[in-house]
């Protein structure tokens, strides 16, 4: 069975109507995300250990532990945890609730061409965010615990509070999840228009200081995590670039078939009218 994408639906509806119907799609998109939310804060523990793995990883066998300095901490960091993966769990209702809202006024045209980035989305930002949990944090946890020792004759031992901890891995995950969403942007302004493949082309070598900056901004302070975010940022950058190309030639065969068929219904009209006199 073909799968057919309607035009625009063909009622008008006044402007009330789409408010209520906003309000209903956020009240159904909140109640997805407190469902999220109790069903991970039942579960705090499990994943707030698989956060700390990393961390664990980094230290020596045996060594290592995360402290709270105020009675409260653990708690708000649970309560952190599972608002965080709530909204991770419940991404995809609230996603659909968007989409079900805006598709309505869209072409279907429109619709073909904004169906690949919202699919793409979530699956690089999880790319990102794996690149951060696999490979970024326990390269940069290692680097940080590298500064322990001895200094002036007393011992420096790396004792990370809870929450410091967790702001720091929430960090790492929403700026390589976030900076890994640079083809989606890219895409969407040249397909709107805005930029062409020549223009970021030919500004590729302001885009790899862009890049760099951005990577030392968004990350800590230490060189590997910068490194490891900027290079896959160019590889994306460059990725983004061949796939307005595949683009441009596609909407080029595509003006070209329109142009040719125009022409021939011309001619068969023009052969019309000469057999009609």
């Amino acid at each position: 069975m073909a799968f057919n994408i309607k035009d625009i639906d063909e009622t008008r509806a006044p402007l009330l109507d789409h408010l209520v119907e906003l309000r209903a799609r956020l009240v159904r998109s909140v109640i997805a995300l407190v469902i999220g939310f109790a069903v991970c804060f039942a579960f705090a523990d499990p994943i707030l250990g698989f956060l700390v793995q990393p961390l664990r990883e980094a230290f020596p066998e045996g060594e290592g532990q995360l402290i709270f300095t105020k009675l409260p901490e653990i708690f708000f960091v649970e309560l952190k945890v599972a608002l965080f993966a709530g909204f991770v769990v419940s991404f995809p209702v609230i996603a659909n609730q968007l989409w079900a809202f805006v598709a309505p006024g869209l072409y279907a045209q429109e619709k073909k061409a904004f169906l690949p980035f919202l699919i793409a989305t979530p699956v690089l930002f999880l790319g990102g965010a794996a690149l951060a949990y696999y490979v970024v944090m326990p390269t940069a946890f290692r680097f940080f615990l590298g500064f322990g020792g001895q200094a002036g004759g007393m011992e420096v031992q790396a004792l990370p509070s809870a929450g410091d901890y967790l702001s720091l891995v929430m960090q790492f995950i929403l700026a390589f999840g976030m900076t890994f969403l640079l083809p989606v942007l890219l895409m969407l302004l040249h397909r709107a228009g805005i930029v062409s493949r020549e223009q970021l082309a030919g500004a590729r070598r302001y885009v790899i200081v862009g890049v760099v900056a951005l990577a030392a901004i968004v990350t800590p302070p230490d060189p590997g995590s910068q490194v490891i975010l900027a290079v896959p940022l160019l590889f994306l950058f460059e990725g983004s670039l061949l796939l307005m190309r595949l683009q441009d030639r596609a909407m080029a065969r595509k003006k070209t078939a329109t142009a040719s068929d125009a022409e021939s219904g011309e001619g068969e009209a023009g052969e019309a009218v000469v057999e009609t006199d």
